[in-house]
Parts: C-alpha cells; sequence; structure tokens
C-alpha cells in the first residue's frame, strides 16, 4: 500500500470531466482532495492517492491521457 501527493492542473474541456471520480471508479485507488481551486474553464486540485504502486501508476497514466497536467507533491509543495 502507497500513498502518493499529486497535483492535477485542468484545462479546456479536461476541466469538466469527472476525472477525480472516475480514477476512484476505474481503478482501485482511494482519492483523498486535500485543496483545489477549479473553475469553468482551468482548475487545479492537489490530491492524495491511495493504493498498490502499480495501480497508483495505471490510474496516473491514465489521467495524463485525458489531458490533465500531473506534478509530484512533496509536502505542502509543488515540485516542477
Amino acid at each position: 500500500m502507497a500513498t502518493r501527493r499529486v497535483r492535477f492542473t485542468f484545462e479546456g474541456d479536461a476541466v469538466k470531466e469527472p476525472v477525480i471520480y472516475l480514477v476512484g471508479h476505474e481503478f482501485e485507488v482511494v482519492t483523498n482532495i486535500r485543496m483545489a481551486d477549479v473553475e469553468h474553464d482551468f482548475g487545479w486540485v492537489v490530491l492524495e492517492l491511495d493504493g498498490d504502486h502499480d495501480e497508483i501508476d495505471r490510474a496516473l497514466a491514465w489521467v495524463e491521457a485525458k489531458g490533465v497536467r500531473i506534478d509530484p507533491v512533496a509536502g505542502d509543495v509543488v515540485e516542477s
């Protein structure tokens, strides 16, 4: 079991997709939103993903394929 903190950045149509909801239902990963700022055409979300390392990797690859930028988060700082 692993926990990974990441920041999703949504632009354009990606912000309208229920990406976080679908990650929780399509993969064996638990999503815990820590901070968010989402508007109609742009948004970001800092969240923790809990699950098996490989399943988290699969979920993140799927999210990237949806056009969402993913950045790692260490503590309260976003690495870029």
